[in-house]
């Protein structure tokens, strides 16, 4: 049997921009992505802290140690620049394998989106 868990979590991060007329995505920080284990392409999870929006959508990279965190197309009506949303994305394991896996957790300064 196998079980989606979490893989990768960046809790807690500031949206700096909404791109209406981008084709779509969440533009992230390589800083940001490279810590919690995200790849470009990667399909995540966006939870919205502000006004209680969930939708999914997929990561490309931002310039790195920029705090960019761009939610672009259709996504950007969810969002506004200010909110704070957690990004969350899953892997499919085996049962056994699930119960050890540890997931990358990221934990950025809320102010301007930086490691700590």
């Amino acid at each position: 049997m196998q079980i989606q868990v979490v893989k990768s979590k960046i809790h807690r991060v500031k949206v700096t921009g909404a791109d209406l007329n981008y084709i779509g995505s969440i533009t992230i920080d390589e800083a940001l992505m490279d810590a919690s284990n995200l790849i470009e392409g990667e399909k995540v999870s966006i939870v919205n802290i502000n006004n209680g929006e969930r939708f999914e959508t997929y990561a490309i990279k931002g310039a790195r140690n920029s705090g960019e965190i761009t939610l672009n197309g259709p996504a950007a009506r969810k969002v506004h620049a200010g909110d704070i949303i957690i990004i969350i994305s899953y892997a499919t394991l085996d049962f056994e394998e699930a119960k050890t896996f540890k997931p990358w957790l990221v934990f950025p300064n809320e102010n301007d989106n930086t490691l700590k």
